[in-house]
């Protein structure tokens, strides 16, 4: 049979398919033996591009193996054991499997007459990670792109709550300006989910927070009031739990009880720390979730799935409909308030939660609750051997296997250190701001990731603290 690159036959699909797995077995084996950060040449990177013209097919063996070896060189290797950056773990192998799965099939998601095993698949997901949540029988939810998708989802579905006529008119329904609030430390792509809703920037009210990274309660309540005086039209709060730059909760409680006595949506981002729900060691830390209006969890995050499969949960199941509801003539439907393109922001849409569904279901929720409890005492090693070595801890112990300290006195700046490190290639550390200052930012991700990796990363933070170090314009 002729050789058709597209769609080959299967034993041609075979091959390639086992090539293209012992190759990248290759890969990921050597991975650990080399840098974390980028050490690919952009001038040769773009000579090589030049080449591919699309003019004349090159092999399938040469591409698979100039790809493969590019990556290999030309990204910051999450999967790096000392890859201690931000919130983007080694997937996990049957999550991985998913993604080829779902490639095989490539299932269209926006309704469930047309995938109803996938859209199946799906729920059920989401309804277990609901009601492990707390937020009753009859909460439900969809998976998106990533939590800016789920938390966009979250306001729009305050907003059309708040007001019967939003979903008509608009922020012009409301009396006055609709606002929201969030922490001044939460992520900031609340500030552009607020522009893409429709109310504007200034809608996004960043609360101050309580000197340890999370919301003050106190603020929260004088922001409120100070906007009701002014004719502003509050409707929703939006706690953070496991912030970007140090993993610190916001107080669920307060921050539930605020939202009942103003009558506002409670919204819980929990993209990074959701995944403490498996662990009944550290469930405790999510106390107050239950009482949440919406969650968002990113599973690519602390569940370890690949990347873009994010998760918007409710226990309001006609907030979903009400929101998003519209009637497409073209849409092979029997069962409407079942089909995903009635219930969420996207329509066109892949087949995410395969991901989530096999990792749990071959490890469980005890083997989520390992991985979560192990990452977060890697992280307390690593806060206790910088610590012993003159460094400061400037966020608290309960935070999510995130840590930020600041050197000793009279060694180069936090910036300085992390561009040496990343430079060396021997880990990938990051810097932030925290409460004012500038910190070294370091996050256990990765399962793979030993008390050995640890020693390593701390030995050599400790170490450029007593001797000269790049700096960024060196």
């Amino acid at each position: 049979m002729q050789n058709n690159t597209l769609f080959p036959n299967a034993d041609q699909r075979d091959h390639w398919d086992e090539y293209l797995t012992t190759r990248l077995s290759a890969a990921m084996a050597d991975l650990p033996n080399g840098p974390v950060a980028p050490d690919a040449d952009p001038a040769i990177l773009r000579a090589e591009l030049a080449t591919f013209d699309f003019e004349t097919p090159i092999p399938m063996d040469h591409l698979l193996d100039w790809t493969v070896e590019t990556l290999s060189h030309g990204i910051v290797q999450l999967n790096h054991p000392r890859y201690l950056g931000l919130f983007n773990p080694k997937p996990s192998f049957p999550a991985q499997l998913a993604e080829r799965i779902t490639a095989a099939f490539n299932p269209q998601l926006a309704s469930a007459t047309t995938s109803p095993a996938a859209t199946a698949i799906e729920a059920h997901v989401c309804t277990a990670l609901a009601r492990r949540a707390g937020l009753g029988a009859a909460a439900t939810g969809h998976f998106t792109s990533g939590g800016s998708e789920a938390n966009y989802t979250a306001v729009i579905c305050a907003l059309t709550a708040a007001h019967p006529g939003f979903a008509a008119q608009g922020a012009r329904a409301f009396p006055g300006q609709p606002v929201f609030y969030i922490s001044a430390d939460s992520h900031l792509a609340w500030i552009k989910i607020a522009h893409q809703a429709g109310i504007g920037r200034n809608g996004a009210r960043m609360v101050a927070t309580d000197g340890a990274g999370r919301i003050c309660p106190d603020a929260l309540r004088t922001a409120i009031a100070a906007d009701r005086a002014q004719g502003h039209v509050p409707f929703m709060i939006a706690a953070t739990a496991g912030t970007t730059n140090a993993g610190m909760i916001d107080p669920l409680v307060p921050c539930a009880d605020i939202a009942r006595a103003q009558g506002l949506w409670f919204h819980v981002d929990a993209a990074w720390g959701g995944a403490l729900l498996c662990s009944a060691t550290h469930r405790v830390r999510l106390a107050g979730i239950e009482r949440a209006d919406s969650i968002t969890i990113d599973a690519h995050k602390w569940f370890a799935t690949t990347m873009g499969c994010g998760m918007f949960l409710t226990a309001h199941q006609a907030a979903l409909s009400a929101a998003f509801t519209v009637t497409a003539s073209f849409m092979p439907s029997h069962a409407p308030a079942q089909d995903p393109y009635v219930t969420t922001a996207q329509w066109s849409r892949r087949f995410l939660g395969l991901r989530l569904f096999l990792s749990l279901a071959s490890g469980g929720w005890a083997a989520h609750a390992r991985h979560v409890e192990t990452a977060i005492g890697l992280a307390t090693s690593l806060r206790t051997r910088l610590i012993q070595s003159g460094w400061t801890a400037q966020n608290g112990a309960d935070s999510l296997a995130v840590i930020c300290l600041t050197p000793p006195p009279g060694a180069p700046s936090v910036r300085d250190i992390a561009h040496t490190i990343v430079t060396s290639g021997a880990a990938w550390v990051s810097t932030a701001r925290f409460e004012g200052q500038d910190v070294l930012r370091a996050c256990v991700t990765n399962g793979e990731t030993t008390e050995a990796d640890i020693h390593a990363v701390a030995d050599a933070l400790a170490a450029l603290c007593h001797h000269p170090v790049l700096t960024a314009a060196q």
